[in-house]
């Protein structure tokens, strides 16, 4: 269980699209928002854990059709995203503010988790590593959704936290900027991956 801890630390703590899309839904609708992302997200991951434990993930990894189907909706969602925050950036108006823990922030992170077809392979390539069985493949996989929501709601409230130094002028822009070059960067990546 330890080496398992330790591999999921080291995975879950590499920013990649997940930690970018919780960053730009904190600035855009405070730390609620930035959480529910977090929560979604994890819900995804554990959904792709209930998956992999019954081995459709499995079948998800092998089907070129339905793989090939994911990673589109990914590529597309991912871009989708990083899209309107370099729209914004360019632009320079301020973002459309939702409430405070909207439920636009979960689905955002459940649907970009979802539509990640690396999550069938990792989940499918991983858990069977460090166990057998449904129930235990089950725990290991609840165990990384929830280092998951740990970490990207510390990320969430860090960045809540230090939200009126950036959202000012010049400051948002590059962040938007940022946030969105990650974002269509990670899906263009997910495009080119065979």
């Amino acid at each position: 269980m330890i080496a398992f801890v330790l591999l999921a630390a080291m995975v879950i703590c590499t920013p990649g699209p997940d930690t970018a899309l919780t960053i730009r839904n904190t600035l855009l609708g405070g730390r609620g928002n930035g959480l529910r992302t977090a929560e979604g997200v994890a819900v995804g991951q554990a959904l792709w854990t209930l998956a992999a434990s019954a081995g459709i993930a499995a079948l998800v990894s092998a089907s070129q059709p339905v793989f090939l189907a994911i990673r589109i909706a990914g590529t597309a969602y991912l871009g989708w995203l990083g899209l309107q925050a370099l729209t914004a950036a360019v632009r320079g108006r301020g973002h459309e503010h939702r409430p405070r823990g909207s439920a636009a922030g979960f689905r955002q992170g459940l649907l970009s988790n979802l539509a990640n077809p690396k999550m069938a392979v990792f989940f499918t390539s991983l858990l069977p590593q460090f166990g057998t069985g449904f129930g235990e493949l089950l725990a290991l996989g609840l165990v990384f959704a929830a280092m998951t929501l740990v970490w990207l709601s510390v990320y969430a409230l860090v960045v809540a936290r230090t939200q009126r130094l950036l959202v000012g002028g010049r400051v948002r822009r590059a962040l938007d900027a940022l946030t969105g070059l990650a974002l269509v960067t990670f899906g263009a990546r997910l495009a080119a991956e065979r």
